[in-house]
């Protein structure tokens, strides 16, 4: 695809907690747009609670796309990802909106704005057979693994990774027999998004005070029963459930720990988190993403990012594909 057919979008951006989701609302409401979720785990149906899915009301005022799109059972790659977020985007530019990409997974967001290659197929029973041993691994036994298998990949999931991340790489190698990083470097399968990103900043430690305290406010409205419903429904293993908040909550439920101890090893995991996301955007963001402080009020953040993209519209051919340093 070209450059002049190519669709212009929004991305706001930044880590667990800062406040985007709202913020996002703000924004399409004022540039007549759509949102694009790029959450990893928003995708999954009936995990509302713990993933701060956008609440029925804030949906009603803004289409949103990519919310509760697939079961918690199922796979959802950064390169799926793509894919569908362009259809969504296509068809927003389409009806002369304006798509706003908004979510904290770096690896969806990267996906967009420096497209991954084509991804293998598996045989599914194979494939089920090896997560449900991969999932018995210690994430030290995985990195010792994937640094044999795939060194390059070890060396980008060091910074970038959690435990998720690195047992798809090893699944990828020991299903496909090539290197993650071989099929990461291919040819993309889509255009890279011309975009303009924003990312929210909030110093350390209220990022952190946030964090504890929306965990506290997700317990008290209901997260414990949400996620024993989801135990009657789908394995503990589902991709979904391996989220952190539900995987620690469902090891209370096994009777592994305390609730007082899976709720505090639920936020000292989405603080670990959190660095995580921090350390990607700083390195893997373009050099032209624009910095907001999270904690200013949240109109004035919509009303700077809509006059940001106004001016970029209002300069015809001015927009140039984001670019973000390589690493696969």
């Amino acid at each position: 695809m070209t450059s002049q057919t190519t669709p212009d979008a929004i991305v706001i951006t930044g880590a667990t907690g800062t406040g985007k989701t709202a913020l996002a609302v703000e924004v399409a409401e004022r540039t007549a747009g759509e949102i694009i979720c790029a959450d990893s785990r928003q995708v999954y149906r009936y995990m509302d609670i713990g993933t701060a899915k956008p609440v029925a009301a804030l949906r009603e005022r803004v289409p949103h796309h990519g919310v509760d799109w697939l079961d918690p059972d199922e796979d959802y790659s950064a390169g799926r990802f793509a894919r569908d977020a362009w259809r969504w985007i296509t068809q927003v530019r389409e009806r002369s909106g304006t798509p706003i990409v908004v979510g904290g997974t770096g690896f969806f967001i990267r996906a967009l704005l420096a497209p991954l290659g084509p991804e293998p197929t598996y045989e599914p029973n194979q494939r089920l057979r090896l997560r449900s041993y991969l999932s018995s691994r210690t994430s030290g036994e995985l990195k010792r693994w994937l640094g044999r298998l795939d060194p390059r990949r070890a060396e980008q999931l060091a910074a970038e990774g959690g435990r998720q991340r690195l047992s798809r790489s090893v699944e990828v190698v020991l299903l496909s027999g090539r290197p993650h990083s071989w099929w990461l470097a291919r040819a993309p399968e889509t255009p890279a998004l011309r975009a303009k990103v924003f990312c929210l900043d909030l110093p350390r430690h209220e990022l952190y005070r946030r964090i504890d305290r929306r965990f506290d406010e997700m317990m008290a409205g209901g997260l414990l029963d949400e996620v024993r419903q989801l135990l009657a429904r789908f394995p503990a293993t589902s991709p979904g459930l391996r989220s952190v908040g539900y995987a620690e909550l469902i090891s209370h439920l096994r009777g592994e720990r305390t609730l007082a101890q899976a709720v505090e090893d639920a936020k000292r995991s989405t603080r670990r988190f959190a660095r995580r996301q921090l350390t990607w955007f700083r390195h893997q963001l373009p050099d032209d993403t624009i910095r907001l402080a999270a904690d200013r009020r949240r109109s004035e953040l919509a009303d700077e990012i809509a006059r940001h993209w106004e001016e970029r519209a209002a300069r015809p051919g001015s927009g140039t594909s984001s670019s973000i340093a390589s690493g696969g």
